[in-house]
Formats: structure tokens, sequence, C-alpha cells
């Protein structure tokens, strides 16, 4: 099954454009707030995985923006990481208004990286034991 996690915040001011909507090049920070959350939350986040020499940069990115968000809207941030054997880190975010109607929805590939920048070509111990984990059902 996948991890979930979620995040609640709010449009801020510096956020919005001259539409008054918030602007598109923000939903990728507040894909970051859940992506922040779920890591931290499962022991995963980016200080874990850099203290076992492991870098985690973000490969790809999409989003699909369905309705816009608003000056001072209380909005949700669903993140859920999706189970791979593969040195990557899949997930997937899905933001919802006030209304609980989704606003957007996307997904972003992160890669696993050494030090040194070179790619890993199977999981970092450090990772395979977090899915192993997961893969047994010994996540909370």
């Amino acid at each position: 099954m996948p991890l979930k996690g979620i995040v609640k915040r709010q449009i801020r001011f510096e956020e919005i454009d001259m539409l008054q909507i918030a602007w598109h090049g923000h939903y990728t920070s507040f894909f970051e707030d859940a992506r922040i959350q779920l890591g931290n939350h499962y022991g995963i986040g980016y200080m874990d995985l850099y203290s076992q020499g492991i870098l985690a940069p973000i490969k790809t990115m999409h989003v699909d923006f369905i309705n816009p968000l608003r000056f001072m809207e209380e909005i949700t941030i669903e993140g859920i990481l999706h189970y791979t054997e593969a040195s990557r880190i899949n997930s997937e975010y899905i933001i919802r208004n006030k209304e609980d109607k989704i606003a957007a929805t996307g997904y972003v590939v992160q890669m696993m990286l050494n030090t040194d920048y070179e790619l890993f070509l199977t999981q970092p111990a450090y990772y395979k034991n977090f899915c192993n984990k997961w893969k047994a059902g010994r996540l909370i």
C-alpha cells in the first residue's frame, strides 16, 4: 500500500498573481510541503538521506491544474509515496481547496545519487532497509 501524509496550509499573499489566484509556479512548493512531511515522518527526509550519503534530486515533475486557489484559502496537500524497488522515490500529490475539491494533482520522481553525483544503480542500503520494512508492513 502507498504511504500517505497530509499537510494543511493557507495561500499567502505572496503566492497569488495579478489574476488573484495562486501562481502556477508555487504549486511545486506546495508539493514540497507534503514531500518534507512524508520524508520526515518515515525517516527518509532530505537530511536523513543526506546523512547516509544519498542525494535525492528531482528528475521529473508533473502538475495538472484543475481549480484555482485564492488568497487566504485553506488547502490540504496529500502526499502519497508509491513503492518501488528501483533506486528512486515516486511520489504523487493531491491539492484540495477549502471545499475539498481537487485543485491540482501531480507527481514527482526523485533519483538517488551518491555524494559524487553518480546514480545509484540499485537501492542504497539505507533506502533498501526502509523499503524492506515497508514491504513487511512495519511502517507506521
